[in-house]
């Protein structure tokens, strides 16, 4: 697929890393290994109730490093406020994604989901903080007691906005019929930035698709022409989507955002423990986990 490049300059580390190594960790597009994301945060838990919960910026720097360690390559970041609310603040987003470039070799990709409650306009600036990738939910979903909404004109603006600044968009879909407006998104507007399609199934959250292997194998079957993808199971589901996402050459994403159990009775320790369980999943699989630099390769950053 063609990639449509912006004129945006932009400001990398990613120039002055060494050529691909060829080692199992740098493996790219066509090559096994897996891309594991960690969502540390989300905007939903408060720090009262899960202390590990990275949520200020020193946390999620020190977070972010413990992550790369495990096998990280992309970052997915919801930022809170002071009072621990969930914030879309442009003028801090820009402090955060510069800090993380500055401590990691990380993707930084922004939320720009927010909270269920955040208006569009405040949803669609966090683009200004030029992260590497963002999300991009692809449709409306019921959210536990609430609707998330996302209307077929703001998904629009949102996805032309995101190639006009050189961001990569992760597709994000937490029902399989979301998969049909990405189709629609790639067939009117053209490739994303970047050139190359990556899908998030976003599953087990109550009131959208469940977290199964049987809902992963379906979802798979409709992904767009050439698209790749990642899972991500909320809550008990992480383990069987994360286990089916590999079976069928999926990636993964893990973090606190998605879950706070670790097993039956078992706290999660902190993010840097359901990376390490992902990496060593992956590496059992004879997938193992990507480099930041290979990631680049993989998603056109």
């Amino acid at each position: 697929m063609a990639g449509i490049r912006s004129t945006r300059t932009r400001t990398s580390r990613v120039g002055a890393n060494p050529p691909l190594s060829g080692t199992a960790r740098d493996t790219i597009r066509g090559v096994t290994g897996t891309l594991i994301s960690v969502a540390p945060t989300g905007a939903e838990t408060p720090k009262s109730k899960a202390p590990a919960l990275p949520v200020t910026l020193d946390e999620l720097v020190a977070t972010a490093k413990e992550c790369e360690a495990a096998g990280a390559a992309v970052i997915h970041v919801h930022l809170r406020d002071a009072n621990d609310a969930s914030s879309l603040d442009v003028g801090y987003a820009k402090e955060v994604v510069a800090a993380l470039h500055e401590a990691t070799d990380l993707i930084v990709q922004l939320s720009t989901g927010g909270a269920v409650t955040d208006p569009e306009e405040a949803r669609l600036a966090v683009l200004d903080a030029q992260p590497d990738a963002a999300s991009l939910t692809c449709g409306t979903v019921n959210f536990g007691d609430d609707v998330f909404l996302n209307r077929p004109a703001f998904i629009a603006e949102m996805y032309t906005r995101m190639q006009e600044r050189g961001v990569v968009p992760e597709f994000e879909c937490f029902e399989p019929g979301h998969l049909a407006t990405v189709e629609r998104l790639v067939g009117k507007y053209g490739p994303p930035y970047g050139g190359h399609v990556h899908v998030d199934l976003v599953m087990g959250v109550p009131g959208a698709m469940p977290g199964n292997a049987g809902m992963v194998a379906a979802c798979v079957a409709i992904l767009p022409d050439g698209a790749t993808f990642s899972a991500t199971g909320v809550g008990r589901t992480t383990l069987p989507v994360m286990l089916a996402a590999l079976a069928h050459g999926g990636h993964l994403r893990v973090g606190m955002e998605d879950t706070l159990t670790f097993a039956a009775g078992e706290p999660v320790r902190d993010n840097a423990q359901l990376v390490e369980r992902a990496a060593t999943l992956a590496t059992l699989a004879q997938r193992p986990p990507l480099s930041p630099r290979a990631a680049r390769e993989l998603l056109g950053i």
